[in-house]
């Protein structure tokens, strides 16, 4: 049976000062529940086992769990609540959830003393190398780590050492466990605490037991070496041999997304590194897209235009983007080869406002927003956040529909299927059923009703900062629900990609005797800036739907 949890039932008080060892035994509960079949022996061993631990125990754990890295001095392990923190050690230390002992490399020793302590510690290292003690921090480690000194205990580092390192064994476990409750690595413990803020608020979405990201264990053990390749990748870490190391594509749509990711990600710090060999071999094997795209513009940049045409010729594009990108880069190589150039349609040119206004330091939106305001006509801020709010509220319903692999736990600010393919081809009913209200006049009822009951709820369409009441008001007056319809429409083609390139402002214009409200949108832009390849896609589609539309260019007055 399906039941409805939501955020603020599952949040501690924040007045108990263990609120945070409640929340964290909230998620040993919940992943025990159901995620138990995905489980080794001793990770069950440890939900059994951590609950007999002293509360100070499991508090200091859970203290360290929710801070960053696995080495921690004592003597910074100081919480009120928990009191003696060598006492509290101990248990952990016998559990083998903590080493009191652990062998530090060098990095690890620069981050856990400061300057004037390794000085201390490395005096003699110091002196071998000829350095005066007087040496910077940076200059030290280089200096220390050309020596390629041998990872020690603190004590051995340095003997006269006022206090101890310790390491929490269990991160990775506890990142494990992370991942099974929110089904991603971006969320964490924090969430709780947002919720029980009220900084934070969510829709409340039924769901089974059952109810989880993950199947199978070794979907787990995929998104988790994924993402350690990823963080190897953004410290440092050569993308040729991280590419060595990517698992073969899973048999899950949504994890293989994630390893094309990863692999066009590669594919640029390869290409940045100017390794275009490992550049071209991670963009085809990330498949499609801006990975395609990219391919194929290092291969004309390397000269190599035939087989960058074969591959262009033989190219079904998968989005409007790549479409984009491709009809840009066609004519380019046929031009290089000698051949005739492919038919193009032209773009379409949309109304222009040249304006000369003042310097504003508020930013040149808001500059041109003032300008052309009227109390007649007047001018709103409205970016990416008007046209996908009214998206938002109109198909709450469909958006947050309890299916299968959508929500699993009661923090969701959206659907976790949302970047995927299936997304609307799982809910068409629902959204159409959404859509039909443009068509007979009720859409401007459940809008009201959506924004007033729903307000301040988490949405991934919906920003509530930056729509008011007057704004909505006068938005469900002006605009046509035909030209809603539309825009809906090519939200719903991408709905991840087609949020973003919307036009700045929006003008509410006066009516008349013969005719209603109107409105027009405006795309800003400042000295320098040009159009968007995303905005120029939406300025097409605008033409394409008579929906009324211009481009400001400015310049600012000479001082």
């Amino acid at each position: 049976m399906n039941s409805v949890t939501s955020a603020a039932a599952l949040t501690a008080s924040l007045d108990d000062p263990f609120y945070y060892l409640a929340n964290f035994q909230c998620v040993l509960d919940w992943v025990a529940a159901r995620h138990g079949d995905l489980l080794s022996e001793p990770e069950r061993a440890f939900l059994a086992d951590f609950p007999t631990l002293p509360r100070s125990s499991r508090a200091l754990l859970v203290r360290m769990v929710m801070r960053k890295g696995e080495h921690f001095r004592v003597s910074r392990l100081a919480y009120d609540e928990i009191g003696d923190a060598e006492a509290a050690l101990g248990p952990l230390v016998e559990s083998g959830w903590v080493d009191d002992a652990p062998a530090l490399p060098l990095d690890e020793l620069f981050r856990q003393l400061r300057l004037a302590e390794l000085r201390q510690a490395l005096a003699g290292e110091i002196a071998a190398a000829g350095l005066t003690r007087s040496v910077a921090k940076g200059a030290l480690h280089a200096a220390m780590a050309e020596r390629g000194l041998e990872p020690r205990r603190l004590e051995d580092w340095w003997p006269a050492a006022p206090d101890r390192v310790v390491r929490l064994t269990l991160m990775e476990l506890c990142d494990r466990l992370r991942l099974m409750f929110f089904g991603n690595l971006r969320q964490d413990w924090a969430e709780f605490v947002l919720a029980e803020l009220g900084l934070q608020r969510f829709e409340s979405v039924p769901f089974g037991p059952d109810s989880r990201a993950f199947q199978r264990r070794d979907e787990v053990d995929a998104y988790l070496a994924l993402h350690r390749l990823r963080e190897r990748l953004d410290d440092g870490e050569c993308p040729v041999a991280l590419a060595a190391e990517v698992p073969p594509a899973p048999d899950n749509a949504w994890l293989a997304a994630r390893r094309a990711r990863l692999l066009l990600k590669l594919g640029r710090e390869a290409e940045r590194r100017g390794q275009a060999e490992a550049a071209l071999e991670g963009y085809a094997a990330a498949g499609l897209g801006e990975a395609r795209v990219r391919r194929l513009r290092l291969l004309e940049r390397r000269g190599e235009f035939a087989l960058a045409h074969r591959l262009i010729e033989a190219a079904e594009s998968v989005n409007e983007a790549e479409r984009q990108a491709l009809a840009r880069l066609h004519p380019r190589l046929c031009r290089k080869l000698g051949l005739p150039a492919p038919p193009r349609e032209p773009e379409p040119v949309p109304e222009r406002l040249d304006l000369t206004l003042p310097a504003s330091p508020g930013g040149v939106e808001r500059a041109v927003a003032e300008h052309l305001s009227t109390p007649e006509a007047p001018v709103h801020y409205v970016e990416n956040a008007l046209i996908t709010g009214l998206f938002g509220l109109l198909c709450w319903q469909a958006i947050f529909a309890p299916l299968p692999g959508a929500f699993f736990h009661p923090f969701h600010s959206g659907p976790a299927d949302l970047g995927r393919e299936d997304f609307v081809a799982r809910r068409r009913a629902l959204f159409d059923a959404c859509l039909a209200e443009l068509d007979d006049g009720r859409y401007r009822a459940t809008i009201r009703e959506r924004f007033r009951d729903k307000w301040g709820l988490s949405s991934p369409f919906v920003h509530w900062g930056a729509i008011g009441e007057a704004l909505l008001e006068r938005a469900l007056v002006a605009i046509p629900p035909a030209h809603l319809r539309a825009c809906f429409e090519r939200l719903l083609d991408d709905p991840r990609t087609h949020r973003a390139g919307l036009p700045d402002l929006i003008q509410f214009l006066p009516g008349s005797d013969t005719e209603s409200p109107g409105y027009r949108l405006i795309e800003v832009k400042g000295p320098g800036d040009r159009l968007q390849d995303n905005q120029r896609r939406w300025l097409a589609f605008f033409h394409a739907h008579d929906i009324p539309v211009a481009v400001s260019h400015v310049r600012w007055e000479a001082p």
